[in-house]
């Protein structure tokens, strides 16, 4: 499975950069006329073993307030520049990361990779997690949909984080490390396309 994995995430991330290269320049190109200041946000976020890296994104804040490393942005849509929602809303954003995927950080189906400051609670779980690629999506990532505005609507946003999304989506990580075949792999990425298209 491993290597069969590696060898689609190559493949992949490969072909997607070369496809939608022309989709890629175009959002350079509005970024740049619609929201002046860096094109990418490269975020510190922990991978397989626990090994840091930079995770890929399109910048949708403002630049004076883009988060620290370590920051919680839960349901804060004040930073969020309107063409920035337009991108989280098709989850465009996220297009840089098949960069991470062709470095080998990242796979395209995987526990999403999460800040320092999350990886140290529940950490039993997290053990488990890490031993994994993290990725460009999965079943907690489908399911939480609007973790935003799930967030936004709470008082205390970080306990609701800490308390209810983060245990719910380690369970689903972990259901995903012990039970990930290629097959299910192609059907998150089809549930992904479709969620993101249609819901």
């Amino acid at each position: 499975m491993s290597i069969l994995k590696s060898l689609f995430d190559f493949v992949i991330s490969v072909i997607g950069l070369i496809i939608l290269s022309p989709v890629l320049m175009i959002l350079v190109i509005l970024m740049k006329l619609l929201m002046p200041g860096p094109i990418f946000y490269v975020q510190n976020r922990i991978g397989r073993e626990g090994r840091e890296f930079g995770i890929w994104k399109f910048r949708t804040m403002v630049p004076k307030q883009l988060a620290s490393d370590d920051s919680f942005e839960a349901g804060n849509k004040s930073l969020i520049t309107p063409f920035g929602k337009f991108l989280r809303r098709y989850k465009l954003d996220e297009l840089p990361q098949l960069i991470n995927v062709l470095k080998g950080e990242m796979s395209i189906v995987g526990p999403r990779p999460e800040v320092k400051k999350w990886t140290e609670v529940y950490p039993e779980k997290w053990a488990i997690v890490l031993s994994v690629k993290p990725g460009i999506t999965d079943n907690a990532s489908i399911e939480y949909r609007n973790e935003e505005e799930l967030l936004a609507e709470s008082q205390y946003p970080e306990k609701i984080y800490h308390d209810l999304i983060l245990p719910r989506k380690l369970d689903l990580y972990i259901d995903y490390v012990n039970n990930q075949t290629f097959a299910g792999d192609i059907l998150i990425i089809l549930k992904t396309i479709h969620t993101v298209l249609f819901k």
